[in-house]
């Protein structure tokens, strides 16, 4: 019997045994290399500007090998700028930068020719949380608590008190004040006690004109353009290329010099362009999945969907990674739309990231923006969370639980008084493990526990995209008070920070922050997006909470436990009314200086009364607020919760 042949993959082309980089610089002369495989011929383009003027040299490629062009162009090159072009069928491409390149002119046209070293602001080599440095402590995934920011938003504000407005020195600055005289930025970040600061892109992206820094044009950045290089429009001068990168530099080392570690907000899941991408003109449809008809596939709702699964891709994403986390000293990544991407693919950016910085954080969007040619079993979903290796899922389960969907504005969630929202708290309660106590037939989306472990899920109820939490709650309770919605938003944020698995935060959530209603806001005004400092003032008792429960989280092992065991025989859910989620947690088990835990969730419109165990509980948290008497004030017998509120006991 014969078995029919596979066809062959038409872009199954020769694959080379060693890395391709980017330009390699010596005083001598400088190394370039590029992948093209379908080309016939390959150039280089030399030029003395970032933008228009005729090529001030041309060179020839030869080919190496496994279809690697090679060239080493004599003379000292540095300050200048680069392009290639390649010869198809009869025809050049257009000039495009360097896939690889680490540094670009201003609009990221033209890669540019330099010593990155000349980057490094004082200090750098020093860094205590470099790549090879030694570390202050080796954390675990699960003592994250991430704040989600864009570099622009969190000064351009007048309420800032910021100098350098919208840039990366400006969130880099100490001292900022508002006009009450609170902390602001970088300074209230630390003061907030955050772990981790995840940064919006900024990698060089394509909707920004660099050329006019003072422009009004706003946008949050997922339109890649160049991956290995530095965005320009968040620098005092983006003309200069290397001011970006040394600039970006002082911002990390600013917040490891706070105790704070950075995160990467990535997206190789689409480029800006996928016709006129780098990658596209130097090797056609190869680096992009096709659909039936032969064009690009879309599972991004971009135009476009890389192919994580086709090995140059795969070892792109891979070497990408691992450059940022050596070059810039990163603490971790957050992949958008991760589902488009393939496991192996990132299980092998994992091992990569690990091998330099073992306590990475990395984590992803569980899912996809449309359908994908790649089969759901290979794509890292979050129902294959168990199959991804130290990398983290967001639960859009508890996320919509808590507030309601983000797709029906006007749908209410578990702290606005939906009915019928316990058993999608308890599954984000419990970090998507398996639990005998949650009820998954009645889970909002998930149907099964889809983490072995809870540092495989992200606790949230808010990010950048849809409206923030307190547009939401504006929206689906419009009949609440403003007093009502402040005390619902209190209990979203008590619910994460209270949950297993990793928390994550909004920025400025912590004083309510707003948009005005406008729910996909990335290419909304400053007038929209930038987070207004003197909300603080006004919210503080709302600060003062958040402050107050992520110190109580990083302090008590008991609301970060290690493994679904644990949970499992830790956390129990105790009886309550319709409308209401109590648990239990017994401390003894992660070493807590709590031995016994009640967590006690009203989400109802009413006051709810919940029978207590046996014995006498020290309050922490009594309805949303810090008690002042923490020891003198005890309950036993039952509690009186009120409306849309959380407590927390302990003894």
């Amino acid at each position: 019997m014969t078995t029919k042949a596979q066809p062959r993959d038409r872009f199954d082309y020769p694959i080379p045994k060693t890395p391709v980089t980017g330009p390699v610089y010596h005083a001598k002369g400088t190394e370039f290399q590029v992948w093209a495989p379908t080309a016939d011929k390959v150039e280089l383009l030399l030029y003395q500007d970032p933008l228009g003027g005729d090529p001030s040299g041309n060179w020839n490629f030869r080919e190496g090998g496994a279809g690697v062009w090679k060239l080493t162009a004599p003379g000292d090159l540095a300050g200048t700028y680069y392009v290639y072009r390649v010869h198809i069928n009869g025809k050049w491409s257009e000039e495009v930068p360097d896939p690889n390149a680490t540094l670009v002119g201003v609009n990221g046209k033209r890669g540019y020719i330099g010593d990155l070293r000349s980057t490094d602001p004082e200090g750098w080599q020093q860094d205590a949380m470099s790549a090879g440095g030694k570390r202050v402590a080796r954390g675990n995934p699960l003592d994250a608590v991430v704040y989600e920011l864009q570099v622009r938003d969190a000064t351009i504000h007048a309420s800032s008190g910021a100098k350098n407005k919208g840039k990366y020195l400006g969130l880099a600055e100490s001292g900022t004040r508002n006009s009450a005289g609170l902390s602001t930025g970088l300074d209230h970040i630390k003061e907030l006690g955050v772990t981790h600061v995840h940064l919006l892109p900024f990698f060089d992206f394509a909707s920004i004109d660099e050329t006019k820094p003072d422009g009004t044009r706003y946008n949050w950045g997922y339109d890649p353009l160049n991956y290995n290089a530095v965005e320009g429009s968040f620098s005092t001068d983006a003309r200069d290329p290397k001011v970006r990168v040394r600039e970006l530099k002082e911002l990390i080392l600013a917040m490891h010099r706070k105790g704070l570690k950075v995160v990467m907000d990535v997206v190789y899941n689409h480029t800006s362009s996928g016709e006129h991408s780098s990658f596209n003109q130097l090797v056609p449809g190869y680096y992009y999945r096709q659909d039936a008809k032969g064009g690009f596939s879309n599972a991004t709702a971009c135009g476009n969907e890389t192919a994580s699964d086709r090995e140059m891709f795969r070892r792109f994403m891979v070497n990408s990674v691992a450059y940022w986390i050596k070059e810039y000293h990163l603490d971790g990544f957050r992949f958008d739309l991760m589902g488009v991407h393939d496991i192996k693919t990132m299980n092998e950016v994992s091992a990569a990231v690990r091998s330099i910085r073992p306590d990475a954080l990395l984590y992803g969007e569980g899912w996809t923006a449309g359908a994908s040619p790649l089969p759901d079993s290979l794509r890292a979903l979050k129902a294959n969370a168990s199959k991804l290796n130290g990398i983290a899922v967001f639960s859009d389960d508890v996320r919509d639980g808590i507030k309601g969907s983000v797709f029906n504005h006007a749908d209410k969630g578990f702290v606005s008084g939906k009915a019928g929202m316990e058993p999608s708290i308890r599954f984000g309660i419990t970090a998507a493990v398996k639990h005998d106590q949650v009820d998954y037939k009645k889970v909002n989306y998930s149907k099964a526990p889809y983490s072995k472990e809870p540092g495989s899920t992200m606790a949230y109820c808010e990010c950048h995209d849809n409206h923030t939490l307190w547009d939401k709650l504006a929206i689906s309770a419009k009949d609440a008070t403003p007093k009502e919605r402040e005390e619902m938003h209190c209990l979203a944020l008590l619910t994460v920070l209270t949950s297993q698995g990793i928390s994550f935060l909004h920025a400025g959530t912590e004083f309510l922050r707003s948009k005005g209603g406008v729910e996909n806001s990335f290419e909304s005004p400053d007038s929209i997006n930038a987070i207004d400092w003197d909300r603080k003032t006004k919210y503080r008792a709302v600060n003062d909470l958040v402050r107050l429960l992520i110190g109580m989280r990083k302090g008590h092992p008991a609301f970060r436990m290690k493994s679904g065991a644990d949970i499992r025989a830790a956390l129990k859910f105790l009886d309550g009314p319709a409308g209401t989620v109590v648990y239990r947690i017994d401390g003894t088990r992660s070493k807590d200086a709590w031995k016994d835990i009640i967590v006690l969730l009203n989400g109802s419109d009413k006051e709810q009364t919940v029978k207590l165990p046996a014995g006498s509980f020290s309050h922490f948290i009594r309805n949303n607020r810090q008690l002042q008497e923490l020891v003198a004030s005890k309950d036993s017998g039952s509690i009186v919760l009120a409306p849309h509120s959380g407590s927390i006991l302990y003894k």
